[in-house]
């Protein structure tokens, strides 16, 4: 990279990028092949737009913000962990059903929950598995605690996309903190939580994976600010047991 301009503006320039920098870094990393083997990739026209998981062996839980434009030209690939790579254990499937919850509110991305039944059902394997879901009375992760995320959204501001899937680490955050005044206000609502640690993120394309609390999905990646791992907009996820009753209506018919 070359820098114009006399020694003060190289200092000044340098600094700023050091600072974007900064800000761009979610801090995940490349989660070791298959370990997550309930993870799927929600493509639409072959790219990858949003992650979901495998709940069983033929719906899929993600985000409903993430088929807003509906389901024409969108596959669900399950058992990957390159997205451009060929892998024996991928399997490719579309859509039969889409149940988005019937409180999704796009405004604040207040129940933001979909579940989606797929063609046919899965064929489970070491790299296809069912993940088991929080219910209704179970043990919510409490502030500070430990919880897991993962999907091949953004690695950064700039859109840059892994081609394999990433996991991070991050912290449950008080309540009464992310419906702050300058965190999220209002809009942050009792249905959802939020959790991150400095500049450890979940990003733009991770919408619609699991949160997971001691190997239980808790939480379905929703919403953020507008830029990934910055202090006073962490990611906002939305509490799979406050939707228990909603979930088995669905899914048990």
């Amino acid at each position: 990279m070359r820098f114009r301009g006399g020694p003060l503006l190289v200092l000044v320039t340098i600094a700023s990028l050091f600072f974007y920098l900064g800000e761009c870094i979610t801090g995940g990393n490349e989660a070791a092949p298959h370990s997550r083997p309930y993870m799927a990739s929600i493509q639409k026209n072959g790219r990858h737009e949003c992650g979901g998981f495998l709940v069983k062996e033929q719906w899929l839980m993600s985000a409903a913000h993430c088929f807003r434009e509906g389901t024409e030209g969108v596959k669900i690939v399950l058992g990957a962990h390159s997205l451009k790579e060929p892998e024996q254990s991928k399997q490719e499937f579309t859509i039969s059903e889409l149940h988005s919850h019937p409180d999704f509110n796009t405004d604040n991305y207040d129940s933001d929950i979909a579940l989606v039944k797929l063609d046919r059902p899965a064929v489970l394997s070491d790299a296809v598995k069912t993940l088991e879901l929080q219910q209704a009375g179970g043990r919510e992760p409490q502030p500070e605690e430990e919880v897991s995320a993962a999907g091949w959204g953004s690695t950064n501001n700039r859109g840059s996309r892994p081609d394999k899937l990433q996991e991070v680490f991050v912290e449950v955050m008080l309540p009464t903190l992310c419906c702050r005044s300058d965190y999220y206000s209002t809009k942050f609502t009792a249905n959802m939580m939020c959790a991150a640690r400095r500049q450890k993120d979940t990003c733009d394309g991770d919408s619609g994976g699991p949160l997971l609390y001691k190997g239980v999905a808790v939480g379905v990646t929703s919403n953020g600010g507008k830029k990934c791992g910055t202090s006073r907009k962490p990611g906002v996820y939305t509490i799979i047991s406050k939707f228990t009753a909603w979930i088995n209506k669905i899914i048990q018919g």
